[in-house]
């Protein structure tokens, strides 16, 4: 038998196929025997799941042993949205016309950590945490977080090609400036540690480096350093400017709360079931180092006030959400002395969602069957 295949839309190709071709891509010649009955199987009891080391089936969702982390997911998808539905034409005015040289300055570096870190935080949950986790439950809302993650990449993407700033000098900021890269260079350090596959979660001394830095992206890099992140944007929002841009942090900052609570509550779980006790000098020292990363950032990012934010606002803000997270964790309060220096930044977080995209955007809405798939 043989036909012909167009190419490119003028020259044809010839094929002939016979028996022997066929044998050759692997059809058999003869019918395969039926397979051997494989035995049942008992069925999964929830009550034996774990997030670690567990032995039950980890493609079987229900019934749940952890169904706090379902409702992580089912929360998250509550909180929808894309950069392009936000108007950013009055950025686009504010920063070229409305800000101060202090107050680009810190907007775009601001931008700059963000642009890395994000990426961070998705490889970490994407590659080191998610491989490890042996409840499915916990693994869909993580997947869930890593597209999030990639979400938020893409936000500061659109508003860096908004404004119109230099990609390369933007992106490479966090290599070339050592508060920024500090801050990078010490969450690579604890990823690094734990993102090979296989490791031995058995073993006490490799659990206790895993929890430690699931521990601090859950607790330091989500929850402190990004939380505490968005402030300065917000700062300018406060006073009219920057009003996009701190409508998409805004979002982002919902996705990161529920990011951080997660991780923290994923770690009390282990820290339940496998008995770990963490070393209080151990914790102490992250919070340590975690603070003077903390302080460079805000003394290079601030190194004169803007009108209502200052660099000492900013770290005595840090040392108060580190006291939070800790508390979370039920875990000793690093900083006995620290105050809430920014009351409203909360807000930013637990504004309902209420704005009508239809109305907001700027872009033709496409939903469901209404996309174009080529």
């Amino acid at each position: 038998m043989s036909f012909s295949m167009p190419m490119n839309g003028s020259t044809a190709m010839s094929l002939n196929w016979d028996e022997t071709d066929a044998a050759v891509v692997g059809a058999p010649a003869t019918p395969l025997p039926p397979p051997a009955q494989a035995p049942a199987l008992a069925p999964v009891n929830a009550a034996d799941k774990r997030v670690l080391n567990g032995q039950t089936d980890i493609n079987q969702l229900a019934p749940f042993k952890y169904p706090w982390a379902w409702e992580y997911f089912l929360n998250a998808n509550k909180n929808h949205w894309t950069p392009l539905d936000i108007n950013m034409a009055q950025d686009i005015h504010d920063y070229r016309h409305a800000l101060s040289p202090a107050e680009r300055h810190v907007y775009e570096n601001v931008l700059a950590y963000l642009t890395t870190a994000d990426i961070l935080a998705m490889r970490n949950i994407g590659l080191a945490v998610m491989e490890k986790m042996s409840a499915p439950e916990l693994q869909i809302y993580q997947a869930r977080q890593v597209y999030e993650e990639a979400l938020h990449t893409w936000t500061y993407q659109h508003c860096i090609e908004t404004l119109g700033l230099d990609q390369a000098e933007i992106y490479n900021r966090y290599r070339v400036v050592p508060a920024i890269h500090a801050k990078i260079r010490i969450a690579n350090a604890r990823l690094a540690s734990i993102l090979q596959p296989g490791l031995d979660l058995r073993d006490p001394a490799v659990l206790t480096d895993f929890v430690m830095a699931y521990l601090f992206f859950a607790a330091v890099f989500e929850g402190c350093w990004f939380f505490n992140g968005f402030s300065p944007i917000f700062a300018l929002q406060r006073r009219g400017l920057m009003k996009g841009t701190a409508e998409q942090l805004q979002y982002i900052m919902r996705d990161e709360v529920l990011h951080s609570g997660f991780g923290i509550r994923v770690v009390r779980q282990i820290l339940q079931e496998e008995s770990l006790t963490l070393d209080p000098d151990a914790l102490a020292a992250m919070w340590q180092q975690a603070e003077a990363a903390e302080v460079a950032y805000a003394e290079y990012l601030l190194p004169q006030p803007i009108l209502g934010y200052s660099a000492e606002l900013h770290v005595a803000q840090f040392r108060y959400i580190a006291n939070r997270r800790a508390h979370q964790l039920r875990i000793p309060e690093p900083f006995a002395d620290a105050v809430e220096a920014l009351p409203w930044l909360d807000e930013q977080a637990n504004l309902r969602k209420e704005k009508n995209f239809f109305e907001t955007r700027v872009t033709e809405y496409q939903a469901g069957a209404g996309l174009r798939w080529e």
